[in-house]
């Protein structure tokens, strides 16, 4: 009798595309990297829940492994403290410059970062200024594009903040700082030009952009 020859495991073809088995990390060591890559490019606050289903891996796992990131981030056990921390923000998780450090990161990005804003760049830190506190979707609504990008230059130039996170959304919410009020040369955004009522409110559309 002829054996038929083993399967061989690859790609599963489908009509329109070639789809690659997911790779689930398994071992502690792997997720805690696999969390540690996914935490490092997240714009808004990561849930136990949805850093495990992306994942693939038991919740308590990746809970456990949260756990121990921000232990070893803290310098617990005798490691060294680092200048970043993992905090626990809105009902998730992501990784903040600690607080100790933010004159020199802000420092920093201005220095090294001389270049002008583009024109999408001032106009999100327009709409932010006239209408702060507001979400990163209130602006891309009222900006009708998305604004991922932009918001992360203007945090690392330090011309706007995150306020507050709305605790039933998780939708971060921006101000301005006081380093756009030097750059434009004013004492305060009540010397503004006077258009706010001109501008949409942000309350439709792009509601899951936050």
């Amino acid at each position: 009798m002829t054996a038929e020859p083993n399967p061989v495991v690859g790609p599963v073809e489908t009509p329109d595309a070639v789809v690659e088995p997911a790779e689930t990390p398994t071992a502690p060591a792997d997720l805690a990297r696999a969390l540690e890559a996914i935490l490092m490019v997240a714009d808004e606050p990561q849930s136990i829940v949805g850093l495990a289903t992306g994942l693939g891996a038991p919740v308590a796992a990746v809970r456990h492994t949260i756990e121990q990131l921000v232990a070893d981030y803290d310098g617990e056990d005798g490691g060294i403290r680092r200048g970043f921390e993992l905090r626990e923000v809105g009902g998730g998780w992501r990784i903040y410059v600690r607080p100790e450090h933010d004159t020199v990161v802000r420092d920093f990005v201005s220095t090294q970062n001389p270049s002008r804003l583009s024109q999408a760049a001032l106009e999100t830190l327009a709409v932010i200024a006239y209408k702060q506190p507001i979400s990163r979707g209130q602006v891309a609504s009222i900006r009708a594009v998305n604004v991922d990008s932009v918001v992360r230059t203007l945090l690392g130039r330090g011309l706007i903040t995150e306020a507050f996170t709305d605790p039933e959304t998780g939708a971060i919410h921006y101000e301005t700082t006081d380093l756009l009020l030097q750059q434009l040369g004013i004492n305060s955004l009540d010397e503004l030009p006077h258009i706010s009522p001109l501008l949409d409110d942000g309350s439709e559309g792009f509601d899951d952009l936050r």
